[in-house]
């Protein structure tokens, strides 16, 4: 336990908090000149909610708006270290209020993202570089627990195994679903040509696969922690120029940086100042920034300033009982969809919060038809009325969604006095697979509700095509 307590050099976490409040700032910057999320999170009749989260409500347009820029100045303010406590803990409620809004913008990076904020909120990473130290110049310290680094890199290191267990299946194997991604990109300007051949997609499913599963055991050497974190260089460089991934690349590099030495950053940042010290962004970075770093490149970690306090036998029990229960929780949530019967690609029980990325595709089409009882009426329903465009895509893929709206319908004619019965003639076909049924025509969604923690019986079971 004494080990994750030992004081090690604080750059590298002064470094990741400069860089969580740029991607943060990047992100929210990208979602409010997204027109589509917009629209999805304050023009829709509808909102579909994550299990746990039913309560939250969404903001008008306008109101989104304020609260985007509100969210954009708590990020500059994590990055420059002013205030930094009271920026994290508001901005960690506030990109955990916009992930949770609406189920069918879900990215992996948005939930990891959600996650990072709150350990921020925990971690002393505004004393050394910030604003908050030129205030009160006695927080500095050029040290932090060792615990604070480690527990960044587990879960970066979580995300790399699982994201390439998951990767372990058979569609994955026979390259699925990037042929057909790669061949929607083949007209793309310069490389659409290349990227749209059979052999690139085979290539980069088991250079991922590969890549995921490597990377921790490679990272955690010396020798070969440069080799792989330049084909982790290459790969995220690759993601990003063939599809629209967001932050995530550049936040799994900045994460990854978490398994090299602790003072990288700061010999890095020396050697950066010392190249351009007749600039005026080097007098500027030793008034402003630096002034109260006597840390050298040369310092050792033994003759780092001894500005951290130890904390007693109680606090180092209680945070290590609190470290082992985050980290028991990202370990064992991803094999929970082991315990749920059927194809985790296909009914997406246990799909969620488990690192299982860019594993399937889905072709869907379909309506709902809603019944009276009283008069024996049946309708038509494509969630046109309700539903923005995402919306209805996302939907038709994902059972719990079709619940979800198929209830909204039910409510709608309840208002009304109406007694109805809600049928789901909806079909899917996963990773180029004809369609086939994916909901039981025949079952009342009305009166079903959804089992979050096992299998719904009316997702018509996966059917394989002959010869798989």
């Amino acid at each position: 336990m004494r080990y994750l307590f030992q004081p090690i050099d604080i750059s590298l976490l002064v470094f990741f908090r400069i860089a969580f409040g740029v991607l943060g700032f990047a992100d929210i910057i990208g979602t409010i000149l997204h027109k589509e999320t917009r629209d999805n999170l304050a023009n829709a009749d509808f909102h579909f909610t994550y299990y746990g989260f039913e309560w939250l409500r969404p903001l008008p347009e306008w109101g989104l708006l304020i609260f985007m820029v509100a969210m954009l100045v708590l990020a500059a303010f994590i990055a420059l270290g002013n205030y930094y406590r009271f920026s994290t803990v508001l901005f960690a409620l506030g990109f955990t209020y916009f992930n949770f809004l609406e189920a069918t913008q879900y990215l992996n990076h948005g939930y990891l993202f959600c996650w990072l904020g709150w350990v921020m909120c925990c971690l002393p990473a505004h004393r050394s570089g910030s604003m908050d130290v030129q205030r009160r110049p006695e927080i500095y310290s050029a040290v932090t627990a060792r615990w604070h680094i480690l527990l960044l890199a587990s879960l970066m290191g979580i995300v790399y195994f699982y994201g390439g267990l998951a990767k372990i299946n058979s569609d994955w194997l026979h390259a699925q679903p990037l042929k057909i991604w790669l061949q929607a990109k083949r007209n793309l300007p310069v490389i659409g040509g290349l990227i749209s051949q059979d052999w690139v997609a085979w290539a980069m499913s088991y250079g991922g696969l590969v890549l995921d599963l490597l990377a921790v055991p490679l990272l955690l050497f010396k020798r070969t922690r440069p080799i792989i974190f330049v084909f982790i260089l290459l790969f995220h460089f690759i993601n990003t120029l063939i599809f629209q991934i967001g932050i995530f690349p550049l936040l799994s590099i900045a994460l990854t940086l978490f398994f090299f030495p602790p003072d990288l950053p700061r010999r890095m940042y020396y050697f950066i100042l010392k190249k351009y010290r007749t600039s005026s962004l080097y007098a500027f970075i030793k008034k402003y920034i630096t002034k109260k770093d006597t840390v050298t490149p040369q310092t050792p970690a033994a003759a780092l300033p001894d500005s951290y306090a130890v904390p007693s036998s109680a606090t180092q029990l209680m945070t290590t009982l609190i470290l082992v229960a985050v980290c028991l929780f990202h370990l064992l949530i991803p094999f929970r969809h082991h315990l749920i019967p059927g194809h985790v690609a296909w009914t997406e029980e246990g799909h969620r919060y488990s690192w299982r990325m860019m594993l399937r595709g889905k072709t869907t089409s379909g309506y709902f038809v809603v019944k009276d009882h009283t008069t024996g009426e049946e309708t038509k329903e494509y969630g046109t009325k309700h539903l923005t465009k995402r919306q209805r895509r996302k939907m038709r893929s994902n059972p719990e969604l079709i619940l979800q709206y198929a209830h909204y319908l039910r409510d709608i004619h309840r208002k009304e006095g109406k007694d109805v019965a809600i049928y789901a003639h909806i079909k899917a076909g996963l990773n180029g697979r004809k369609r086939q049924t994916y909901i039981d025509p025949t079952v009342d969604l009305a009166k079903e509700e959804y089992p979050f923690f096992g299998h719904a019986e009316w997702i018509m079971p996966f059917e394989l095509a002959s010869g798989e």
